[in-house]
């Protein structure tokens, strides 16, 4: 972590960035837009955001940035992916697949709750969330995680089904943590930036 406030990038190609900027202000961290190879460099960690998984896959195609965000992670550095961004880190994907890092040991199923209309809140199963008790997530056009691997821990499930998962230092949410003032979410992904050292 660098020497003042930790420098947290936020993929910039589509999605609420400002709202993750906010979020990343809240507890701490400076956030980075990042529309290119050269703005991974010096991050602490990275956020993939909420948006359609399809215009920013084709983003991060045009723009060169699959094989240096696979590089970022492999390097050890903390990544969130929400929604969409959750999506993009899974190892597969069902429901109109699309190019992915890879890097998480999941399925994600795209608009599995449904299309925009169907959007909506709920709160973490409490027996299911340490740490995260009470959690409010905001769902729009949301995937379901299926099939995690073994390294694979689900943080946080909603009506049984896993909604925060991580895996070593990736974090997936098919919730947008942004769009609440409730910063756990963010907050630990600063805690990996941490235990990174």
């Amino acid at each position: 972590m660098t020497a003042t406030r930790p420098r947290v990038g936020v993929l910039a190609i589509q999605g609420d960035v400002a709202a993750h900027a906010r979020a990343l202000a809240r507890v701490g961290a400076e956030a980075i837009e990042v529309r290119t190879v050269k703005e991974l460099d010096g991050l602490d960690a990275l956020i993939l955001p909420g948006g359609e998984s399809t215009t920013i896959a084709k983003g991060m195609d045009r723009l060169g940035l699959y094989e240096p965000l696979r590089a970022f992670v492999r390097a050890g550095h903390p990544v969130l992916g929400t929604c969409a961004g959750a999506i993009l880190l899974a190892r597969q994907v069902e429901n109109r697949p699309v190019e992915t890092l890879g890097v998480l040991d999941v399925t994600a199923v795209r608009n599995a709750y449904g299309t925009q209309v169907d959007s909506f809140a709920a709160t973490v199963d409490a027996r299911a969330a340490e740490g995260l008790e009470g959690l409010r997530c905001v769902f729009i056009r949301a995937p379901r995680l299926r099939r995690p691997g073994e390294d694979v821990t689900v943080l946080a499930r909603v009506d049984g089904e896993p909604v925060l998962v991580q895996q070593g230092r990736v974090l997936a949410a098919t919730f947008h943590p942004e769009l609440t003032d409730d910063p756990r979410v963010h907050a630990r992904l600063l805690a990996l930036i941490d235990a990174r050292g």
